[in-house]
C-alpha cells in the first residue's frame, strides 16, 4: 500500500520564490559582487569565540534550561537594567535567534483570523510567519520616506488586530525610528490595547541620533534582541526577549517544546560578547553607509539610511525592482527586489556588509546602471 502522507496546507502559505529566482540567476555567475547577503562581513568578537572554545572544552555541551542559562540572563538583564532602569523582576528568555523568538511569539499569540498590523516594507519573515500562525498580515504603507504614519496605524485597527511589529533600525529600509515616532506609534497602540513586537535586532547600528527603543515608551511592548547582527554570530543562533510575564511564560513552554533551548557553548559566549566593544565596526558601517549615499543618492534619489547595514533604494523610471535587479544580476551585482520584502515592486535592497573593495566596485556599477 502507497504510503500516505501530504504537504500540510499551511506550507502554501509560505513563498521564498523571490529570493529562489535571484539565486537562481546568480548561479550562473563565476563570482559576484555580493551586495545581498545580510550578515556582518567581520568576525566575531576574539573574547566571545575563545569562551566558546573553553565552554566546549570543560564539557558544557548539554541542555541548558529552557529559559535559558542563568548567567546569559543575569548578564541580559543587567544590560537591560543598565538602558531602560528596570529591576530585576523582568522575565528574560533566551532564544534560538530572533527569528526563534518570532515564531515562538507568533505561535503563542496568534489565533487563527487575527490580525497583525505590519510596516511595508517590512521584514520578509514577519508576513509568512503570520501566516503560518492562522493570521493575516495587514499592511501599513510608510512609502516614500518610510515613516510610521500614525493615522494610517490607527485606520488599520480592528477588532481582529492583536499584534502591531516594529522593526528599528529597519530592514530592508535601515530607517530609525526617533522617540517622537515610537511614542505616535505608541499612543495608537494604548488606545487599541495592542502588545508591539519590536524587534531591535540592529540596535548598534544608528549612524545619525541616538538608538531609541519601543520599549522605553510603551509598557505593553514584547522587545526582542539578538547576537547575530550585533556581534556577528548569525550561526550561533542567540537572541532574547523580554516583556509581559505571562507571555514570557507561555512562550517559554513553547519553546521547551520546539527548540529546547539555544545552544549552550552559544549562551556561555554571550555575556563575553555583551561585554565587547563594537564601536569599531558601527563606525565602519556608518563608512559605508556614507559611500552608499554618496553613490547612489543622485542616480536613484536614495533617502538616507540611518541604520542597520541595508538601502533600500528606487529602481530607475520605467522599470520595476525586480526588472532592475534582473539588470544588476546581468552585470554581476547581486540585489534583493524589493517585492520580497513590500507589497511593491518598487525599489531593491542592497547590503553593504562586505569589503570597501567590493562595495565600491559594485555602487560603480550600480550608479552606471541608474544613469
Amino acid at each position: 500500500m502507497p504510503i500516505r502522507h501530504h504537504i500540510a496546507e499551511r506550507m502554501k502559505l509560505l513563498d521564498a520564490s523571490g529570493i529562489r529566482k535571484v539565486f537562481d540567476l546568480a548561479a550562473k555567475l563565476p563570482d559576484p559582487i555580493n551586495l545581498s547577503i545580510g550578515q556582518p562581513h567581520f568576525d566575531v568578537p576574539a573574547p566571545a569565540k575563545a569562551e566558546a572554545i573553553a565552554a566546549i572544552k570543560r564539557g558544557f555541551n548539554k541542555y541548558t534550561q529552557t529559559q535559558g542559562h542563568p548567567d546569559l540572563r543575569a548578564a541580559v538583564a543587567a544590560a537591560a537594567a543598565e538602558e531602560f532602569g528596570w529591576d530585576d523582576q523582568k522575565p528574560y528568555l533566551i532564544t534560538s535567534g530572533v527569528s526563534g523568538a518570532l515564531l515562538l511569539a507568533f505561535m503563542t499569540l496568534i489565533n487563527p483570523g487575527d490580525e497583525v498590523i505590519l510596516l511595508d516594507p517590512y521584514f520578509v519573515m514577519y508576513k509568512h510567519l503570520v501566516h503560518l500562525a492562522g493570521g493575516k498580515a495587514v499592511m501599513v504603507d510608510t512609502y516614500p520616506d518610510f515613516t510610521p504614519d500614525p493615522d494610517k496605524i490607527a485606520a488599520a485597527v480592528t477588532d481582529r488586530t492583536t499584534l502591531l511589529v516594529v522593526n528599528s533600525p529597519g530592514n530592508p529600509t535601515g530607517r530609525v525610528y526617533s522617540s517622537d515616532e515610537l511614542r505616535a506609534v505608541a499612543e495608537v497602540a494604548d488606545r487599541a490595547g495592542l502588545l508591539v513586537v519590536s524587534d531591535e535586532i540592529y540596535n548598534l547600528f544608528c549612524y545619525d541620533t541616538p538608538f531609541a527603543s519601543m520599549a522605553s515608551v510603551y509598557e505593553n511592548t514584547l522587545l526582542m534582541r539578538g547576537f547575530s547582527k550585533s556581534y556577528a554570530m548569525t550561526g550561533w543562533r542567540m537572541g532574547w526577549c523580554t516583556g509581559p510575564v505571562k507571555i514570557i511564560e507561555k512562550m517559554t513552554m513553547l519553546q521547551q517544546y520546539s527548540f529546547v533551548c539555544a545552544p549552550s557553548m552559544a549562551q556561555a559566549a554571550g555575556a563575553a560578547a555583551l561585554a565587547c566593544d563594537m564601536s569599531q565596526q558601527v563606525a565602519d558601517y556608518r563608512r559605508k553607509r556614507d559611500m552608499v549615499q554618496e553613490a547612489l543618492a543622485e542616480p536613484f534619489g536614495l533617502r538616507k539610511p540611518g541604520g542597520a547595514f541595508y538601502a533600500f533604494v528606487p529602481a530607475p523610471k520605467g522599470m520595476t525592482g525586480s526588472e532592475f535587479v534582473e539588470r544588476a544580476i546581468e552585470n554581476n551585482v547581486l540585489i534583493i527586489p524589493g517585492n520580497v520584502f513590500s507589497e511593491r515592486d518598487t525599489h531593491f535592497r542592497i547590503s553593504y556588509a562586505t569589503s570597501d573593495e567590493k562595495l565600491a566596485e559594485g555602487l560603480k556599477i550600480l550608479a552606471r546602471l541608474g544613469r
